[in-house]
């Protein structure tokens, strides 16, 4: 079936609480998602601007509105999100002692709306500010406005708060996980209390009522032309969950790969390993009889031996003579006169002194 697949299992009695680890780990499933289709529409956008260029340009808003859809779709159905019915996992409402709702009878309206909105605005907010921190942060660099503008000031004062009010809402949620794991909250997330939920492993009750209720939507016949609609766009919407989920499974850890790849905090590494090796310097000619020996005294020309007058370099090897020499050189050979690299007039660079 689309939702439960082979990999949910039920929880033993008495084991309902999941463990960290599954918890961390349903959080972390989205989070690796993500990056790895922003590069897949990169990729897109690269090859065919004139035609994926709007995915690129508006990918956070078709992604959160793809995010919506999925999420609706499997909190209607299973009483969970995504990720979390990936781990075998149910949302519950707050104060559900030992009688649990089956996960097919759904979250309360209140509950569910909320988790809703929790589980796609918060990463979507989240994104937009880093990236006008990030913008701030350019425009602060390179910004014509005075220091003595309202408006510097003002996103000055915004980007020295945010590493703080950043730290505050990590801190946040390792607190909570703290308390998870030492058993003093029900929830290893705020985003779950706020939403007023928790959760709970699969029971063997719910994966049987998970599968008779997709038995029966799959069986179910319909006549009217809404009624057909609904229907096809339901299964559709079924379908694509379950290929996500059948591909998640198959590809997490692909998934996960490209978003360490891919990460920005790893480019330098990748960088420094897929280099090109610095290539070896150029041979030198064979000098002819009349190529130059390099002096003693750099303000000695190799040609004339004589001190310099009017330096001149060649840009071809950076050696400096007197432009006489060097002119007469390069028009009669066509080479450096010391290395022997193949050399042009307008190669020649006159040099100015601070004494000339």
């Amino acid at each position: 079936m689309a939702e439960v697949g082979a990999h949910l299992t039920a929880a033993p009695a008495g084991e309902e609480r999941p463990s960290v680890f599954e918890a961390v780990a349903q959080d972390s499933l989205m989070a690796a998602v993500k990056p790895a289709l922003q590069h897949l529409v990169k990729v897109l956008a690269e090859s065919n601007p004139a035609r994926y260029g709007f995915l690129w340009r508006w990918f956070d808003e078709i992604y959160v509105l793809l995010d919506l859809l999925l999420q609706q779709h499997y909190l209607a159905r299973c009483s969970a999100s995504f990720s979390e019915n990936f781990y075998s996992m149910k949302r519950i409402p707050m104060g559900n002692g030992k009688q649990q709702p089956l996960a097919t009878a759904g979250l309360p309206k209140r509950h569910h709306w909320k988790s809703l909105l929790l589980l796609v605005l918060v990463p979507y907010l989240k994104g937009k500010l880093e990236k006008l921190v990030s913008s701030l942060r350019e425009e602060d660099e390179y910004s014509i406005h005075p220091p003595s503008s309202s408006w510097k000031r003002f996103y000055r004062a915004f980007l020295a708060a945010y590493p703080y009010v950043n730290m505050t809402w990590e801190g946040w949620f390792l607190i909570q996980q703290l308390c998870y794991i030492l058993g003093k909250a029900e929830h290893h997330s705020p985003l779950l209390k706020l939403a007023g939920v928790r959760l709970v492993r699969l029971t063997a009750e719910d994966i049987q009522a998970l599968e008779k209720k997709w038995a029966e939507s799959t069986s179910s016949q319909t006549h009217s032309f809404t009624s057909r609609v609904q229907s096809a766009l339901r299964r559709a919407l079924g379908a694509v969950a379950f290929s996500l989920s059948t591909g998640l499974s198959v590809s997490v850890f692909f998934l996960q790969f490209l978003d360490w790849w891919y990460s920005s905090e790893n480019q330098e590494t990748i960088k420094s390993l897929t280099a090109l090796p610095t290539p070896p310097p150029p041979v030198h000619l064979d000098h002819e009889p009349s190529s130059a020996v390099l002096p003693s005294l750099k303000s000695v020309c190799p040609l004339c031996r004589k001190v310099r007058v009017n330096a001149t370099a060649l840009a071809t090897s950076g050696f400096v003579f007197c432009y006489r020499c060097a002119h007469g050189f390069v028009k009669a050979h066509q080479r450096c006169p010391v290395t022997g690299y193949a050399t042009e007039l307008q190669h020649l660079v006159k040099l100015y002194s601070p004494e000339s």
